[in-house]
């Protein structure tokens, strides 16, 4: 039960940064699509880069643990196009379609929430029919970018933070 409430309050303390980062707005989300407004792309990747940090700070404490899932290339790009897909179409990705939801935005309701509990349901039918082919289709185990280079995760960590600063900046003066 404590797992549940824990992340339910991680989910309303997501949603309100969502919201408040104007990453739940249709225009920002449009405007990142078509590579005119970079707000999307700077809570993304903030929230990538200090969550990386307090996820392997918590390991290297020994109270928290890496729950890592198999990188199955087909199963990847399978995903991936269908997320890009539904967000071209839409203009939310899921985090932002709940988010958009519950700012009474019923476009991402009908076409995002349920789009997702259809979708699932569709996977649900269909798993038992693919998992022991598409979905080992390029299966390379359990990775990670420090164990593939064989270096510490704090290396890399610095590396991405420099890179996404440098990218980052970038979007600012929206030179790419």
């Amino acid at each position: 039960m404590g797992t549940l409430i824990l992340g339910l309050v991680t989910g309303i303390f997501f949603g309100f940064f969502l919201q408040k980062g104007q990453a739940l707005k249709y225009d920002k989300q449009l405007g990142m699509l078509r590579f005119k407004d970079f707000t999307i792309l700077k809570v993304m990747v903030s929230a990538i880069l200090v969550g990386m940090v307090g996820i392997y700070f918590f390991v290297d404490l020994g109270i928290g643990e890496l729950s890592l899932k198999p990188t199955v290339l087909a199963a990847n790009i399978i995903g991936g196009i269908i997320f890009g897909l539904g967000w071209g179409m839409l203009g939310y990705c899921p985090g932002t379609a709940v988010g958009a939801t519950g700012e009474g935005r019923f476009d991402a309701f009908w076409g995002g929430v349920l789009g997702m509990i259809v979708g699932a349901g569709v996977f649900a039918e269909v798993y038992p029919l693919i998992k022991d082919n598409l979905l080992k289709l390029g299966d390379f185990g359990e990775l990670t970018i420090p164990k593939v280079i064989g270096v510490n995760h704090w290396i890399v960590i610095v590396f991405l933070w420099v890179i996404a600063i440098l990218m980052l900046m970038a979007a600012e003066k929206k030179k790419f």
